[in-house]
């Protein structure tokens, strides 16, 4: 009897066990380097103050009573930014926040934006004494040489930097992975069109992407100054714009394929495509060509972004193609395909989910270079609007103010640590995902 309990609570705790999948002993294997384990934690970090840096450093109060009234101008100023909703009009044109005849009023930890212009503090250092009411409203790192904050602007250009890194290698990713996709699963021997098909597609393809990037860039970048929720709607009227022209490729490929010859199915060589495609976009000087842009357009964030991203989708591509090109002969696939499943549900059930491992590595060490590329033409003054401040303009300003240590020490640190975190991260998955190393 006591034996039998004893086999019974086994199998239970067997039961009980959850199933031990590849990506549990992915994070375990990460979690056994330990640097790697910080870098991840530090970056976290970094986002919490990206994504409050609002509530961190502002000259507005967090929450405030006025006039008997009790107002939240930072989260009506997030309220503002998303959705249009402005403040209450007696606290629209308000030069001074701190000289408000308050009630009472709780302000952040630094009481300046990066825009703030104290002219009695300008070029003062983290030791010098400066011109303030108090130990309260202290400039801790230092201010430039228009009187602004340094520290607000560390603050602030963090968000700025992850924006540039996360969002670019985003479109960096879903470009690389698409196309890395259909290049190393379908290869050149798989995907067949009619040749009516191919011929109004090209063209649709080129027209579909002219009229809804290149001549609504400037509502694109307009909207985008706006607030974010209208950059969105935007963004969707130009994905609708796109997959239109496809549609009338369809629709006027139709009718030719009557005709034998545009009506015959030929393969399409989808690798040697992406292949050459890769080869000539490896080829373009991600710097150089952001450069190029900015001397002929207006510098924008979001034209950085863009541009970073769609250079740097080469090495995703690249990646993910060779290892479906392992994977698309594996046995699991091959049964796949024989229980009749579509190539669309192989593809994205199956075969991307078990290729993403080199994947996640050349994101983690494209988010740092992304980093290091917007802190370099910030630095250069190109590819910003020049009344934003970010790591690389507070850098800049060291070249012209040399006895100025502080606007090299505090921004300089904030870029070369920030890129250390991921390439920290980056090398942690290597190891993490890299069977070879698992012991």
């Amino acid at each position: 009897m006591q034996k039998e309990n004893e086999v019974m609570s086994a199998n239970s705790q067997i039961v009980e066990e959850k199933p031990r999948t590849y990506w549990y002993y992915v994070k375990r294997q990460f979690k056994k380097n330990r640097l790697a384990v910080w870098a991840l934690r530090a970056v976290y970090f970094l986002i919490f103050i990206a994504i409050f840096a609002d509530f961190i450093a502002n000259e507005k109060p967090i929450v405030m009573k006025y006039k008997g009234e009790i107002y939240f101008p930072i989260i009506r100023e997030y309220m503002y930014d998303w959705l249009g909703v402005a403040l209450p009009e007696n606290l629209r044109n308000i030069t001074s926040w701190r000289d408000l005849d308050y009630d009472w009023a709780i302000f952040p930890l630094i009481p300046y934006s990066p825009q703030n212009i104290d002219l009695y503090n300008v070029l003062v250092g983290p030791f010098d004494e400066q011109y303030v009411p108090s130990w309260r409203w202290r400039h801790w790192l230092g201010t430039d040489d228009l009187g602004r904050d340094v520290a607000a602007g560390l603050i602030h250009a963090t968000r700025i930097a992850l924006s540039v890194g996360i969002v670019s290698m985003g479109i960096a990713a879903i470009i690389g992975i698409l196309l890395g996709s259909l290049a190393g699963y379908f290869g050149d021997n798989t995907i067949k069109a009619s040749r009516a098909s191919l011929f109004f597609g090209l063209i649709m393809l080129v027209l579909g992407y002219f009229y809804a990037i290149e001549v609504r860039k400037y509502i694109l970048i307009d909207s985008l100054s706006k607030s974010i929720l209208d950059f969105i709607i935007q963004l969707f009227i130009s994905a609708g714009i796109f997959v239109g022209f496809l549609f009338l490729a369809w629709l006027l490929a139709r009718p030719f394929k009557k005709v034998k010859w545009l009506g015959e199915r030929v393969f399409v060589p989808m690798d040697m495509i992406v292949s050459r495609l890769i080869e000539v976009v490896v080829t373009v000087p991600t710097l150089f060509l952001i450069v190029a842009i900015v001397a002929i357009a207006e510098p924008s964030l979001f034209l950085v972004m863009a541009v970073i991203g769609l250079t740097g989708w080469t090495g995703i591509a690249r990646f993910i193609r060779a290892e479906l090109l392992r994977i698309r002969n594996l046995q699991y696939i091959e049964a796949a395909r024989s229980l009749g499943f579509p190539h669309r549900r192989i593809l994205l059930r199956h075969a991307i989910p078990n290729a993403l491992t080199p994947v996640l590595i050349s994101i983690a060490f494209g988010i740092a270079s992304a980093i290091l590329t917007e802190s370099t033409l910030s630095f250069l003054g190109l590819g910003v609007p020049p009344d934003t401040v970010t790591w690389g303009s507070l850098l800049s300003l060291s070249r012209k103010f040399p006895e100025s240590w502080w606007l090299a020490i505090f921004p300089g640190s904030a870029i070369f640590i920030t890129v250390t975190l991921f390439n920290l991260i980056g090398e942690g998955l290597i190891y993490a995902l890299d069977p070879r190393f698992k012991r």
